[in-house]
Parts: structure tokens; sequence; C-alpha cells
């Protein structure tokens, strides 16, 4: 029979599946003697076994039971007494940080009789009536789903009705009143009293956040964060221990280093005489730890060694929450704390310089995701800008756009194609997808813990918090700052660096992390102003430096032309994976392809062939100048004829309204005869690709002669130009074989008629199913594979990305089809189990045979892992993702635990 139920004492860090994130580290803190309320954790399968029968496991009740009265005994107070009851909070814990998107109910066994022990117990009759009005509002809300905002407004009224300007100011008879409004609130919302039992409401609770799981903004959360929806969450029942208990009593979040920059020293914030969620909700403006130290110096000490103990327990930096209750610190939480882009980067090498962990471990602490936010453009400090306040710099970077008020302005204006930025009081977990659709994030209450400060850095968006200066009103719909007012569609700026907040567009510029990319260390470190980022460009350049010190499989770039290529070369390229030669087609060279398609008979197409010769020479002449020394692989082209030419649709009405007037061009009616011929229903299926090459003769070969001529007189030039070639959409082991033999004649010709051997590698794409599972032939007639995930993806899941992706796509992510968009991180276990048979099949004929991939998977932080589990030597993608992708690999190699030594 399964265990439902561990207590803190039973668990480890290491059990996260199980007992979820917040349980696990619970279990871990009271392993290692630091000072946490007794409780217990109900595991994520009794989450599971509720999602899926539809009920609580009935042992869960019994375990429960049992766990309660270790407890009572432990603590010396029973579950709901009347004269000194104990009190517990229930919360949610999934396996993955989700910040406030599940739900917690705080002080559950408060009753109409316990409510009156508490005040006799603790000597604070205000505290114990301000517990009882929160439980009333944490439970209608969470377990009863009353709209949160009835609780709220009725806060709201009493204060103004009071004079209070806080919660804080509200007396013992003011929370009185409240605690019978909100029962009233419970009545008309739920139909049914507030209950009374403290086991049913336990027992509610613990429902309510097995039910919390399936939120709609949890679900929202987690497809953006790709988090599966059948983990399910854990629930840990802790013995309450109250912040709100005057001025001796308090609750924080702390973080061993600042999460926003990554420095050392003390980084939280606290309020005093508050309770459970009121530093996160960022309903008030918190002190800051400094003023811990003078409010309550031995609390503060003992934070400050726990801090350090977790820190060096968990060898990085820590998130913690904690309560002060009359003077006694407890720790009610910690975790792995997430962390801006440009301090995840200086705290790897913090940690490195503090001997505590490994260069391979610092580039398993960062991500290609998090150098790619180091690479955005950030804001001109040399450009003429009106300041309107300076905040709390939560999430760095440069985010421009309109004041949005609320999810919906946002969701609309951003579909219209705008950038926005969602100004608010105090964000919280149902502004969610405001927050995931804007450019940045502005409120005028909170601190760097705040869920608006805490949800964007996870997400990677500017956000600066605190901006007390700026008053938000909704009913109003005005942002009142500095004299003035804005309104929804006026355009700000926001300096997530800094915490300024602009009036209108800034321009930008490289930040110095891309112009280290670029142009190397030096020019880096000249672009930093001050020590904080020539410090961060400096430890960007010890993990990218080591990440290719480690890393197995090379980097290669998409680059079609010799721009390209030096741009990818900047950036660390090892040579360009895939030169797409259609490219070299487009623009003035169509009428070219034109000619080509109307030539009747083999004169005129040698005709039309010589006019394109000279001109595909040069353009291989000068990518293979740029990418001199380096491999350099040049796809033959690949789609079909008729995207070089018109519009079928505008050919044909243009010759019939000729014909209305009499001014028919017969040049005109020839090309629509072209292209009606050519005309194909679903040319990705069609004729292209090889199937081109082999249907019009003489492409292919113009192409190839073209490579070995600019071979040939770069070599002259005593350069080292090093082309492959590259055969698309190959299917059949004899498709690529007459390719093979058309191009060795060639190359042996032009190498013959310039004194030298021309040894040019001749492989294939493998984008089709068919070449994928027939890998051991075709590999018969191929120095190289490269895999093609983009098509490969198509002709697998059989869908065009430009049909579906607007078509039908966000309903299947929305169902659970899809967590993400196959065409942006692979299908392992559908299109990478081809690519895994293409690998196998092609080395069990070539034990040695090269293999890449150049679909813009080759960019993809997590689709980088597969494919150097799969055994490919390199990876090729954008140019402006090649740092991304040089991270991963090493980063690939590291976690995959390779010999990093040799």
């Amino acid at each position: 029979m399964a265990k439902y139920v561990y207590r803190f004492s039973e668990g480890d860090k290491d059990q996260k599946d199980l007992l979820g994130g917040k349980g696990a580290n619970l279990a871990e803190m009271t392993k290692i003697g630091l000072p946490v309320p007794p409780g217990f954790t109900i595991t994520t399968e009794a989450c599971r076994a509720y999602m899926r029968d539809g009920q609580v496991p009935p042992e869960l009740r019994v375990e429960v039971t049992m766990a309660m009265r270790e407890i009572e005994d432990t603590i010396g107070r029973r579950h709901g007494d009347f004269h000194e009851p104990l009190l517990v909070s229930v919360r949610s814990g999934a396996k993955f940080s989700m910040p406030g998107m599940m739900e917690t109910v705080l002080n559950v066994g408060l009753n109409d009789a316990s409510v009156k022990g508490l005040a006799e117990f603790s000597g604070d009759e205000r505290f114990a009536w301000d517990s009882y009005r929160r439980l009333i509002q944490m439970f209608g809300k969470t377990v009863l789903e009353i709209d949160g905002e009835r609780f709220a407004s009725a806060l709201e009224a009493k204060k103004k009705e009071v004079g209070a300007a806080t919660d804080v100011d509200l007396t013992a008879e003011d929370l009185k009143d409240l605690v019978e409004s909100f029962k009233q609130i419970v009545r008309e919302e739920s139909g049914r009293e507030f209950p009374q039992h403290p086991r049913e409401q336990l027992d509610m609770a613990i429902e309510a956040v097995f039910g919390s799981w399936n939120t709609e903004r949890a679900r929202l959360y987690r497809r953006r964060e790709r988090i599966p929806n059948d983990l399910g969450t854990a629930v840990n029942v802790v013995t309450m221990v109250f912040g709100n208990l005057g001025e001796t009593s308090g609750t924080g979040v702390a973080f061993t280093r600042d999460p926003s920059t990554g420095h050392s020293g003390v980084y939280g914030d606290y309020l005093p005489n508050a309770q459970g969620e009121d530093v996160v909700a960022g309903i008030r403006n918190t002190l800051t730890l400094a003023e811990l130290e003078g409010l309550d110096p031995k609390s503060y000490a003992e934070l400050m060694q726990a801090m350090r103990r977790l820190e060096t327990h968990y060898r990085d930096l820590c998130d913690i929450e904690f309560t002060i209750e009359r003077g006694k610190l407890w720790l009610l939480q910690t975790r792995v704390g997430k962390r801006t882009a440009g301090a995840a980067f200086r705290v790897a090498t913090q940690l490195v310089d503090e001997n505590l962990i490994t260069m391979d471990e610092a580039i398993s602490r960062v991500s290609g995701a998090q150098l790619t936010q180091l690479l955005f453009p950030q804001f001109d400090g040399e450009a003429d800008r009106k300041l309107l306040t300076r905040a709390m710099a939560a999430s760095p970077g440069a985010a421009v756009g309109e004041i949005v008020l609320d999810n919906a302005q946002a969701l609309t204006r951003t579909q219209a194609g705008a950038n926005v930025i969602l100004v608010r009081r105090e964000t919280n977990p149902d502004d969610l997808q405001g927050m995931i659709v804007a450019a940045g994030v502005l409120t005028s209450r909170g601190g760097k813990t705040s869920h608006a400060a805490v949800v964007a850095r996870g997400m990677g968006t500017t956000a600066v918090v605190g901006a007390e200066e700026i008053d938000v009103d909704v009913v109003a719909q005005e942002v009142r700052v500095a004299g003035q007012v804005l309104h929804p569609g006026d355009v700000i700026a926001l300096d997530g660096t800094t915490g300024e907040v602009f009036l209108g567009e800034v321009p930008v510029v490289d930040s110095p992390v891309m112009r280290y990319i670029a142009e190397g260390l030096d020019a880096g470190l000249a672009a930093s102003e001050d020590d904080a980022t020539r410090e961060l460009v400096l430890a960007v350049d010890r993990i990218l430096t080591h990440a290719d010190s480690v890393r197995r499989m090379q980097v290669r770039a998409n680059a079609d032309t010799a721009e390209d290529g030096r741009r990818a070369r900047e950036r660390g390229a090892q040579g360009v994976g895939l030169c797409r030669t259609e490219h070299q087609f487009l623009g003035e060279r169509r009428t070219y392809i034109e000619h080509l398609v109307l030539a009747e008979g083999g004169e005129a197409r040698e005709a039309a062939l010589a006019e394109l010769l000279p001109l595909q020479r040069k353009d291989f002449v000068d990518l293979l100048e740029a990418m001199d020394g380096l491999p350099t692989t040049i796809r033959l082209i690949d789609p079909p004829l008729h995207e070089f030419l018109p519009d079928l649709t505008e050919l044909a009405v243009k010759v019939a309204v000729a014909k209305e007037q009499g001014k028919v061009e017969e040049r005109d009616v020839k090309l629509l005869a072209a292209v009606q011929r050519m005309h194909e229903q679903n040319p990705m299926l069609g004729l292209r690709g090889v199937r081109l090459g082999l249907k019009v003769p003489g492409l292919f070969a113009l192409q190839i002669r073209a490579i070995a001529e600019a071979t040939v007189e770069l070599r002259r030039a005593g350069k080292d130009p090093r082309p492959e070639i590259m055969v698309p959409l190959v299917g059949s082991v004899r498709e690529l074989q007459i390719v093979r033999e058309e191009a060795e004649g060639i190359l042996a010709e032009v190498g013959a008629a310039a004194g030298t051997t021309l040894d040019v590698p001749i492989g294939c794409m493998i984008e089709l199913p068919r070449a994928a599972l027939t890998a051991h032939r075709i590999a018969e007639e191929a120095d190289f594979f490269s895999f093609g995930t983009n098509d490969l993806t198509q002709t697998t899941w059989g869908f065009s990305r430009d049909d579906v992706e607007g078509a039908f796509f966000a309903d299947y992510l929305e169902n659970g089809v899809l967590t993400i968009s196959p065409f942006e991180t692979l299908d392992g276990d559908g299109v990478g189990a081809l690519v895994r048979a293409g690998v196998e099949g092609g080395r069990s004929t070539k034990p040695h045979l090269h293999m890449g991939v150049c679909g813009e998977h080759g960019g993809d932080p997590e689709s980088i892992h597969f494919f150097h589990n799969a055994g490919l030597d390199y990876v090729s993608c954008s140019p402006f993702r090649v740092p991304i992708a040089r991270l991963e690999a090493g980063r690939a190699a590291v976690m995959a635990g390779e010999d990093t030594t040799a």
C-alpha cells in the first residue's frame, strides 16, 4: 500500500519527485538541524491519485490523523483546542518552483471558540482576530472559490471607515467586525456557513491545494515553463508560527546573494507584525534585512548563520522564507533561488572562486536562455531621456512599450502587434497572462521578493518594482507620476538594471556582452560602464571559454552570404553547416530562373544556365573566402521552382486583363503556362530538392561547377577553401548515387583543367523518415549526413509549419497535445527516434561517418542536449545563436557525465 504522508524527519532534498521542492527542502533543513516548525508532507502520489480518481485516497485521512497527533504530542497543544489551539498552514509544493501559482491556507484550525483561546494564549486579542480573518479570507478564496476581490474590498472599506492607513492599524474590534463581514460573504457566495470543525477545514484545504494544480493560471505557467502536467503537487502541513504577534514578530524573505546582480551580501525583505504571504504579495513596502538587524539583533544573527549554512550545504544561491515569532527565528522554506541572467553567471564564477563548485559545475549552473538575455540590446546612456522615477531594479533588461493596466489590455494590444508594459499597484498570480506577453512589468508596491519581481526574474522579463511615486488608478485608467498623468497607450521605457523609468522611446545599443561576443574581451570590457558590468563580461568569458574546452560537438552556422559567414565567425562558429543556395536566386535574379523555366530545348537551357554560372561562382567565392580554412556545407537548391516564379493567381489575372485589352505579351503567356505546369497542391512534398536536380538537366551541375571553380580561384589566391556539397531531400540511395556520379565528374574535370585535385566531400540531408530508416544504405554513397530537422519534423508529424502554427497549435498547446512547438524544440519521442535511427544506421555502414544537424533546432538549448546524446558531431544554427550553442554543447558534455579533463 502506498505511503502518502512523510514527516519532515523522514525525507531529504533528493526526494523532490515524491515530496515536491518545498517538502524535500523542509525535510533537508530539519535533517541538518535548522529551526523548522514540526510538520509533514503529503506526497505527489496522493495528488496524482486525486487527479485520477476524483477523490482523496481513503488511506490518506488515516495517515494525516497519525501525523497530526505526532505534531500535537511534540508541541503539547491540540489542533483547534479551545484554550491553547495548535494551528497549521496548508501549502502547495510541486517538484519545480511555481511562485504564486498555487494555493496556501494559513491558520487552519481557528473557529469561533478557538479564536478566543488563541487571544488568551497569546495575550493579544488583536492578533487572534487578525489570524481568524486571514483564515476566512484565504479559505474562502482558495477552498470555496469565492472571488478574492470581495474580501479585499471589504477590508479596504473597513480601513476607510475607521481611518486606518494599513492593515496593522485595525484594532481588535475592527477585526471582529471584519470577521463577521467575511463570514457573511462566505454565506452569500457559497451558500454555507464557514466550517467550524478544525479537521473539516484541514481536509478541505488539502483537497483544495490538490485542485489548485489544475487552475488556469497554474496550467498557463506550466506551459510557459514547460513543466509536465502530470507531476502533481505535494501538500505541506506545517505548525503555524506567527509573525503578526506585534513588533517583536514579523515575516520575511532572504537571499544569500542578490538575485538581481549576484553580488554577495545581505539581501531580502522584512515586514514587522505581518504574516505569511504579506511580503510576497507586495501589499506593504518592506524593510531591508539591514533594518531588521537594528530591530532584532539576535534573530538577525541567527538568520545570517542559517543563510551561510544553507548556501554552503546547497552550494548555491538560496532563497529563504522565515518568520520571527516574539524574537524566535523559524525557517519556513528554502530553495535554490531564481535569479537574473547576469546574476547566474556572476554567482557561478564566484562559487568557483570560493572553491564551492568546479568549473564544470559552473557551466551547468547557467543556460543558453540566460546567455540570450545578456545579448539583448540595452538603453543608450548617451541619449536624451526624460526620467519619470527611479525604483527597485528587480529584473534587468531594456523594455519599451505602451502602458497597459490589466491582462485584457495586454493581450489585446500585443495581438495588435504592440509592445506593452504592464503597470500595476502590485501583481498577483492572476496577472500571469499579462506578464507573459508584456515586454516589462512596473509596480508601485513590493520589493525584490514580491510576486512581480520573482516571476519576472524567472521568465527573464524586465521589471521595476516598488515605485512609490507612481499612483496606479485602474478605475480612472490613469497612472500619475512626477506631476504627469499617463494613460493606457502612452509609451514608457523601463531599465531593469538601474530601476529607472523613462517617458517615451529610448534608443538602444549593443550590450557589453554582445560586444564581447562579436569583438572580443577587450571590446566587451571597454563597453562596460561600471565594475559590475565588467565583472559580468569576465564571468561570461570564463564560462564560455570553459564550455568550448569541454564540449565534444562543434558549432557551425547557417549562413547564406559572406556577411552571414563573417558574423558567425565573429561569434565563434567553426564553419558553415548550411548555405541555402536558393536564397541566392531571389530578388533581381528571379528573372534568370524564369529564363531557365521558359527555355525550349537544350541550347536555350544551356544559355540560361550560362547566365547563372558567374553569379553563383561569385557567391561561393565570397562565402568560402569569409570562411577560409573552415568547412562550408553548401546545400544544392531545395525549394520547388515555382517559388522563384510569379504568383499563379496574379500572373493569370495579368494575362487575362492583357488579353481583354489586346496587349498580350507572348512571354507572359509562356510564363503562365510554365507556372501552371509546375504548380503543385502540396509543394513541400512535391518537385523539390534532389527530385528537382534530377528533373531539370544541368541545374545541379551548374551549382557544382560554380563550387568547383570558386574553390580553384581561391586556392590560386593562396586561400584554403573547404566546401562540402550537400544534396537535399534524399529518400533513396539511388538518388544520391546519381548526383554523386555527376558531381565527381564535374569536380574531376574542373580540377584537371586547373592542374589540381578537388577532393570535396559529398553528403546529403536526412530530412525524410525513409532516409532515416534506410540510412545504412544511403551511407554507402555519403561522406556525411546533416539532419534537416525542420523538414523531418514536418514529414514525421504530417503537417506544414507555415500552415499549422497559426491554425491549431494554440489549441494543441492548450489541450496538452503539445507542450511546445516541435519546430522550436525537437520532438524527442518521434522525430528524435528517427534521428537516432539515422545515426545508428549510418554508422553501422561507416563507423566514422561525420554527422550534424542544420535545422534551427541546432540552436535550441534542449535540442542540443539531445543531439549530443545521439552522437552527432556538430550542430549548425543562425549566427546569433552560435554563442548559445557553444555554451549548451559544453553543458551537454558535462551533464552527460563525460570526462572533461582529457
